[in-house]
């Protein structure tokens, strides 16, 4: 899985030259704008809400008063740090069904660009099929919702075990490893789908290749970490890096 985690972060360099070699930007920042917009208005809501719900769960709980009435420094820093814990694995739970909601959105786009890439990697060209192409919207918002279903509950299932102390400061890892999975899967199957693999046969084939998919959603979501180009970019270059990533593993 190492191996397959180094690969897609490769691909992300490998997407970059590609994207300027051939000259894909208006792909690539159109889209990436709206994405960024979204993204800012969905993250102010998110700042909004999450510190109303850990207040609120805290006091229905019991907790807070509890820990008051202790009036114990170490109990009380444990209770500090579960609160960062579940404020991080709410905003990846936030940040999920965000993503989610792009790439229902968005497919059409990223699927464009997928075909695209391997288009321009194997020098011919995919015939155009509107009904070919309502097919792979159909296919990508059923796949979308699938793993927002089962994403989320992995990450309820999470979130129940950040409430036990100690144990539960790995919880923001472990919920990051599933979001990347996840989003990693949904760039990986616009290839799978090509190759006309059904969902059951992407499902399996990506299981199975589960490092090129919590790499190429790591990556993403590292450039969220650069401000306002990183939202710009990392959408398109993910599905592009995907496509790169699959294609080579697919060539050998």
């Amino acid at each position: 899985m190492l191996k397959e985690i180094i690969i897609a972060l490769q691909s992300y360099f490998k997407a970059h030259r590609f994207i300027r070699k051939h000259k894909l930007w208006k792909w690539i920042i159109i889209p990436g704008l709206i994405y960024a917009l979204l993204f800012v208005v969905s993250m102010y809501f998110f700042g909004k809400s999450a510190s109303y719900v850990i207040e609120l769960l805290s006091i229905k709980t019991g907790l807070k008063a509890w820990v008051d009435q202790l009036k114990n420094s170490f109990v009380g820093f444990l209770f500090a740090i579960g609160g960062v814990m579940l404020w991080i694995i709410l905003l990846l739970m936030y940040f999920s069904w965000f993503k989610y909601l792009w790439l229902i959105v968005g497919s059409p786009i990223f699927g464009y660009l997928s075909e695209k890439t391997e288009s321009i990697i194997e020098e011919k060209e995919y015939p155009f099929s509107f009904i070919q192409l309502l097919k792979d919207i159909t296919r990508g918002i059923k796949l979308s919702l699938r793993n927002m279903l089962w994403q989320t509950v992995y990450t309820i299932s999470i979130l129940i075990v950040s409430f036990i102390p100690v144990v539960g400061w790995v919880t923001p890892m472990l919920a990051l490893f599933v979001e990347c999975y996840y989003y990693g899967f949904s760039m990986l199957d616009y290839s799978c789908e090509r190759q006309r693999l059904s969902p059951a046969q992407s499902m399996e084939f990506i299981g199975k290749h589960k490092g090129l998919a919590i790499g190429n959603g790591l990556v993403f979501y590292l450039m969220h970490t650069i401000i306002v180009v990183g939202w710009i970019l990392a959408p398109a270059y993910a599905v592009i890096a995907a496509t790169i990533s699959l294609y080579e593993q697919k060539d050998k």
